[in-house]
């Protein structure tokens, strides 16, 4: 089992930034790779960004490609979406979650990001 809880969401102007935070426990947190993911109203849920478990791979989608980061703290079980320039369309409920481990991934509960225009 993996529990994960992000924060850092919020209400931001267009062109602004927010750094999510998405803290596991559960597991040695080293041991997996981390995605997260976000969801719009009425839209389905959308892959953002994935790092490796020592942190020395990403991939992100297009449209966040050169203004979102991922990054990841083993040592304080924590990964992180720095996202800068953001846009309205990047208002949605954002998800970290985990790669498969065994025969299931883990979610967390989201944190809602509002970019007003």
């Amino acid at each position: 089992q993996v529990q994960l809880v992000e924060s850092g969401g919020g209400l931001v102007q267009a062109g602004g930034s927010l750094r999510l935070s998405c803290v596991a426990s559960g597991r040695t947190f080293s041991n997996y790779g981390m995605a997260w993911f976000r969801q719009a109203p009425g839209k389905e849920r959308k892959f953002v960004a994935t790092i490796s478990r020592n942190g020395d791979s990403t991939y992100y989608a297009d449209s966040v490609k050169g203004r979102f980061t991922i990054s990841r703290d083993n040592a304080k079980n924590t990964v992180y979406l720095q996202m800068n320039s953001l846009k309205p369309d990047d208002t949605a409920v954002y998800y970290c979650a985990t790669e498969v481990i065994g025969s299931s991934n883990y979610w967390g509960q989201g944190t809602q990001v509002t970019v007003s225009s």
